[in-house]
């Protein structure tokens, strides 16, 4: 153990796969004002990965296993350089069995967790019975991240992302914290590859673009299809008097979100070109 750490307060939240931890795991930190989680195989910080790669992004239920319990040294080493930046009194562990939480604690040199809190202390039987509903028939895992912090990683296929707002205080209103996580579909919980036709997703791009401005006219599209994933390029046309750099930002993050949302479909790769500008009549 590593005796900088001797006095560090570690907490575990354990429960069985698909029971809801991730998504509770904040409510957790804000009670006992932890900093720190190692979830999944990373560490994070309030709503930052500071180090490690997340199971979720492992192909087989083995490999993520595997990666959830730093078997991997130099992932472990990771985690304990990250760790040692940070000044912290608490923090959380994460995991599916008491033994599996204390195997993480030993490879990142911290004692045994002082205080462990079940899944059934935080969360109704319905919310648990929920929870495992969305991960056996859908598959839908939570990083307790935002969206922007997962997409750093391309292997991940994001669902949605979900937003709510931790209170402080009741009549404190313009103190409450907004806390952001992250539904993914790992490649191991799949029920089967999601396929679409080019015609079909050229439909779907399409009707995208008309919905976010009716100004926009898609000029060509192009569909590389790469067994789940797909890469697009898309032409456009734009009315003079549009900023261009404003609208393909905030189109880009639009098109990816409701194609991955209403299909399932992962696009790895959006490339937006502005093919021509129209003058005003």
């Amino acid at each position: 153990m590593n005796k900088k750490w001797h006095r560090v307060r570690v907490y575990a939240l354990v429960g069985s796969a698909g029971t809801g931890k991730s998504f509770r795991a904040r409510l957790i930190m804000e009670k006992y004002k932890i900093l720190l989680m190692v979830d999944d195989g990373l560490l994070i910080k309030d709503q930052t990965v500071l180090a490690g790669k997340s199971a979720k992004r492992e192909k087989n239920r083995f490999t993520a296993v595997k990666r959830a319990i730093l078997e991997d040294l130099d992932h472990a080493k990771a985690l304990r350089d990250a760790l040692a930046q940070e000044d912290f009194s608490a923090i959380l562990i994460i995991g599916i069995s008491d033994r599996m939480v204390v195997k993480i604690a030993e490879r990142l040199d911290l004692h045994a967790p002082d205080q462990t809190i079940n899944i059934q202390d935080v969360a109704t039987q319905d919310e648990i019975a929920a929870a495992r509903s969305s991960r056996k028939i859908e598959g839908k895992h939570v990083i307790p991240v935002p969206v922007i912090e997962v997409r750093k990683d391309p292997d991940h296929h994001i669902l949605e992302s979900i937003q709510f707002f931790l209170k402080s205080h009741p009549l404190l209103f313009w103190r409450n914290r907004r806390v952001e996580k992250t539904i993914v579909q790992p490649q191991y919980s799949r029920r089967g590859r999601l396929s679409l036709s080019e015609a079909a997703l050229s439909q779907m791009i399409m009707h995208t673009i008309d919905e976010f401005d009716a100004r926009l006219l898609l000029d060509k599209i192009i569909i590389e299809s790469c067994e789940p994933y797909y890469e697009v390029k898309v032409r456009i046309s734009l009315p003079y008097g549009l900023s261009i750099p404003d609208i393909l930002v905030r189109l880009h993050e639009y098109i990816i979100t409701r194609v991955e949302r209403y299909s399932g479909i992962h696009l790895r790769k959006l490339d937006l070109e502005v093919s021509s500008v129209r003058k005003k009549k």
